[in-house]
């Protein structure tokens, strides 16, 4: 979508503020480091892995739902969550450190811009994001913002274990408060409880004086995607997809970001 948009006449890499949720960490990196979104586009193109992909199974969902209908207080959602995450047996955290190294666009919190990492205290709850000027490496910030509960291994820093940022909200669209114009592309919009609604989020922003526009999948995009989200062979035609949707996305994106 960032190429497609681009290509159109139409740049998102300059912003002030860049916000990455879990795989949109991966993504953020990349933009506020100044890495080409074309560069960005292309890694998207490679060959995936080999063997048995990653999938989100029905047992982590039905616990991820669980926990968020059965308490009133998102912090407390979230950190039954987190319990959930540090029970499950997966991969070897270092291993799962040296696939985010070698996967991430850049080694280096970007200078002069303000990227914003959401992960999830696996033990409290809390919401915690991560800048440059947190001490924290940015591959393991990364990594905890892509820490899947029940598929990744929580992550380690400080002594604190971190899951993903998605058990907060897919968008954390709302940590963008004080901007003025806000672009939203999310991949998965609808929220997994009923914590952190998306419509509540953007409320929020528009309530605050912000211009906001939400760019989401439309169907082909959704079929490219699939139902298994974590599919690395699903990367390829998800990028194709998002690139051929922005010739239809860019007149109402170019009406926030460049009034």
């Amino acid at each position: 979508m960032l190429a497609g948009l681009a290509a159109q006449g139409v740049d998102l890499t300059a912003a002030d503020v860049v916000v990455g949720t879990s795989a949109g960490s991966f993504v953020g990196a990349g933009v506020a480091s100044g890495v080409p979104v074309e560069d960005l586009y292309a890694a998207q193109l490679a060959p995936p892995e080999t063997g048995t992909p990653a999938k989100l199974g029905w047992t982590s969902v039905a616990s991820w739902v669980w926990a968020s209908a059965t308490s009133r207080d998102p912090v407390r959602a979230a950190a039954r969550v987190g319990a959930m995450a540090l029970r499950a047996p997966t991969m070897p955290e270092a291993r799962r450190r040296a696939v985010i190294a070698a996967r991430l666009p850049t080694v280096d919190w970007p200078t002069g811009r303000d990227l914003r990492i959401v992960a999830v205290d696996a033990g409290s709850g809390e919401t915690t994001v991560f800048t440059g000027d947190s001490g924290v490496d940015i591959v393991d910030a990364v990594g905890a913002s892509c820490a899947v509960p029940g598929v990744w291994p929580p992550v380690t820093i400080d002594g604190r274990r971190y899951v993903d940022g998605g058990v907060r909200s897919t968008t954390n669209v709302d940590l963008a408060t004080g901007c003025d114009r806000v672009v939203l592309l999310a991949p998965i919009a609808r929220a997994v409880g009923r914590h952190h609604r998306l419509g509540r989020q953007l409320a929020t922003l528009r309530r605050a004086g912000a211009e906001v526009v939400m760019v989401t999948p439309d169907p082909a995009a959704r079929r490219a995607i699939g139902r298994n989200v974590l599919d690395p062979a699903a990367r390829a035609p998800s990028a194709r997809a998002g690139r051929a949707q922005a010739a239809a996305e860019v007149a109402r994106v170019a009406a926030v970001w460049s009034s």
